[in-house]
């Protein structure tokens, strides 16, 4: 396969949906989607696994369909990683060079990354990913990009994400138990970040805000480099929790609420509009007013947003957010919910839909906030194997698998058809001489009875040559 022609392949498991994904460059600098499928996700709760069989078997549904869509077999895959337990920092590192003469190359920034991964952490934590933010040529600070210069020491800031090694491990173990490879593990935000977000906007600096059903995911861009990454144990379910709580109403009702009839600020709700919910098991309908739907979901989007807020403040680059707050995902789809983002932080707001990169027939179809982190992932994917100067394997494609098979199963049938008739061993007759198992009995009686014969047919002998005897 050309490097033009690579495919990634990607799995987003979230709280609420399982995304398999598949894409390619389209040689303009832009990526192709070539099929997406997605499942309903039971087994993952705040975007960790909890249960591994269920999520197998999601992950097996939406493969298998994308698989019938595209005709290929999903083998190495990337997978995004959130949950409560992702936290970052920030870290120092540097590398003394033998000699200040030879310039700075891949190979000593790959050095210096790679030193990054020995920190010590705490006990069952893991450093899923090392950005390197700005470099440090012999005390020559703010460098890009050192390649090429001259200089003994090489120093460099690094963003540096956090997450435990168990939900890791959950994530691979699925991901083996489908029958595919792990790749990667990627952070969940950073892949949405390179799906909405323009290169203008990192380098003015902006915050990326992804409302997912379980988590919100928060990155901060600036200069065109990561500054910030939190998870927030907060998402689009706490609100459907609220509305089945607060309306006393049933889950899926109260999901069907907030998608179709919600909005984000409750002032702004119509006045005298109801909606009629089926009553449980004959009871009478009950009827929800628009205005205290509105304001349900409005208390709980503000909690979620005081702690987006709290992440903004913790940067330390709240003053230097030129671009403003960028939302999307799942739960940014609310009714006027740009208006209280902006409301909350007092920055300019926009909603994020993955078309930056997106080419293709599927794009109107993929171009929603809900497919921001599964497109992020494809775009991940792509640069992680320029960096590392690999290709992922796809498996053989369906046709070809039923192929395969069908010949494999014509050569049985003519090798059986065709089989030579295989001989019995002859059984030699008993006799009532032989008393003893076939063996080494058997051999000792067969001597005696020809013994035995020949002695009788010397005695006729002797009989006919001396008749009167």
């Amino acid at each position: 396969m050309s490097k033009n022609d690579q495919l990634v392949a990607a799995i987003d498991i979230g709280t609420t949906k399982i995304v398999a994904i598949v894409g390619r460059k389209d040689g303009r600098g832009g990526i192709e989607i070539l099929g997406l499928c997605n499942t309903p996700s039971t087994g993952v709760k705040r975007g960790v696994v909890l249960n591994i069989e269920e999520t197998v078997n999601a992950i097996n549904t939406a493969v298998s369909e994308l698989e019938e869509r595209t005709g290929m077999k999903l083998s190495d895959v990337f997978v995004g990683i959130a949950g409560r337990h992702i936290k970052s920092k920030m870290n120092r590192g540097y590398i003394t060079r033998d000699s200040s003469e030879r310039e700075i190359n891949y190979d000593d920034i790959r050095r210096l990354t790679a030193d990054m991964f020995r920190l010590p952490i705490e006990v069952g934590e893991e450093i899923i990913h090392v950005i390197p933010q700005t470099y440090i040529v012999d005390n020559e600070s703010g460098i890009s990009n050192p390649v090429g210069m001259c200089g003994r020491r090489l120093e460099a800031n690094f963003h540096i994400v956090i997450g435990q090694i168990a939900s890791a491990k959950n994530i691979e173990r699925c991901i083996n138990k489908a029958g595919m490879n792990l790749m990667s593990l990627i952070l969940e935000p950073l892949a949405s970040s390179e799906a909405v977000l323009t290169d203008e906007e990192k380098e003015a600096g902006v915050v990326l805000v992804d409302i997912g059903g379980g988590t919100t995911d928060v990155a901060i861009y600036f200069d065109n480099v990561i500054r910030h990454t939190a998870v927030i144990p907060f998402g689009g379910n706490m609100v459907t929790n609220d509305i089945r709580e607060g309306c006393a109403i049933l889950q899926k009702h109260a999901e069907d609420l907030k998608i179709k009839f919600g909005y984000a600020i409750g002032d702004i709700a119509p006045e005298n509009k109801v909606v009629s919910i089926p009553g449980i098991a004959g009871r009478e309908p009950k009827e929800i007013s628009f205005k205290n739907l509105a304001y349900i979901i409005q208390s709980r989007m503000e909690e979620i947003l005081d702690a987006v807020n709290f992440e903004i403040q913790n940067s330390g680059f709240a003053d230097k957010l030129t671009a403003g707050v960028v939302i999307t995902g799942g739960g940014a789809m609310l009714k006027n919910l740009p208006q209280l983002v902006k409301y909350k932080t007092a920055m300019d707001v926009r909603l994020g839909l993955p078309n930056v990169h997106l080419s293709g027939k599927a794009k109107e179809e993929i171009n929603q906030p809900m497919y921001a982190t599964s497109v992020g992932l494809i775009m991940k994917g792509f640069e992680y194997l320029d960096e590392n100067k690999i290709q992922v394997r796809f498996g053989d494609s369906k046709e070809a698998i039923r192929q395969r098979e069908e010949a494999r199963f014509k050569t049985e049938r003519e090798k059986t058809a065709y089989e030579p008739e295989v001989k019995q061993p002859v059984v030699e007759e008993e006799t009532d001489i032989e008393t003893t198992p076939r063996g080494y009995g058997h051999t000792l009686g067969a001597r005696f009875k020809n013994m035995w014969d020949k002695l009788l047919e010397a005695t006729d002998e002797q009989l006919d040559d001396n008749p009167g005897n």
